[in-house]
């Protein structure tokens, strides 16, 4: 059984840090791109980052993100991060990790999902 699960979200103010995880299991982690989305109130998922196979280090970023936020993995612990600085109220959302074999910033091409994890950035 796959699982892909979320931790280290909270409550944080405007300007300030957060690392999220999600740690998988069921799954041949080394094989898969691992990406992050975020969902907000009443807006569509949209695409945060990405890293095509961990080991490869190649990583792609949301303009809304980039320069701030880091994904990154550890393929010993089957486990990818994601490391927010200068936080904003906008980046508010529940952060979902997600597992697929192709390279993509579509939510529609990942397989496997997390239950996600609540990120509330306070201005």
């Amino acid at each position: 059984q796959v699982q892909l699960v979320e931790s280290g979200g909270g409550l944080v103010q405007a300007g300030g840090s957060l690392r999220v995880s999600c740690t998988v299991s069921g799954l041949t982690f080394s094989q898969y791109n691992m990406a992050w989305f975020r969902q907000a109130p009443g807006k569509e998922r949209e695409f945060v980052a990405r890293i095509v196979l961990v080991w490869s280090g190649a990583t792609y970023y949301a303009d809304s993100v980039k320069g701030r936020f880091t994904i990154s993995g550890d393929n010993a612990k089957n486990t990818v991060y994601l490391q927010m600085n200068s936080l904003k109220a906008e980046d508010t959302a529940t952060y979902y990790c997600a597992a697929g074999r192709r390279d993509s910033a579509r939510s529609a091409n990942y397989d496997y999902w997390g239950q996600g994890t609540q990120v509330t950035v306070s201005s």
